[in-house]
């Protein structure tokens, strides 16, 4: 199961989403049963289920479906925002809680630049 989220969704407070992962993993046996089987993917600047000024188009279904068929679980997924129809920035999606942190290299706009970490890790 890949479960997504917008932080900007006004409709569905992005908190309900991780307190019900967060109660997923309590009743499994926590992260490291659950990461198994389900991720969630926080969308930074998206709005309710797309739009928004974060990137906001995806393609989730062919990451499950390297999941189920391949085995290959996401530890990240691409993310575009478009302006006028033509992409103008890219950044992956970290399964939740890690983030996307700026390498310090790069440009801002391509996902390249950043890398996905832990919040606890990340902080210096």
């Amino acid at each position: 199961l890949i479960l997504y989220h917008g932080w900007l969704d006004q409709n569905i407070s992005p908190r309900n989403t991780i307190q019900y992962f967060e109660s997923v993993q309590k009743t499994m046996g926590g992260p490291g049963k659950t990461e198994e089987f389900v991720r969630l993917f926080m969308a930074p600047g998206m709005a309710h289920c797309s739009g928004g000024p974060g990137p906001n188009t995806f393609d989730m279904l062919a990451s499950l479906e390297q999941w189920v068929e391949k085995g290959n679980a996401p530890d990240q997924i691409i993310a575009s925002h478009s302006t006028a129809g033509k992409a103008d920035r890219t950044r992956p999606l970290c399964p939740y809680p890690q983030v996307a942190r700026y390498k310090g290299t790069g440009s801002t706009d391509v996902s390249s630049s950043f890398i996905c970490t832990s919040e606890s890790k990340a902080a210096r």
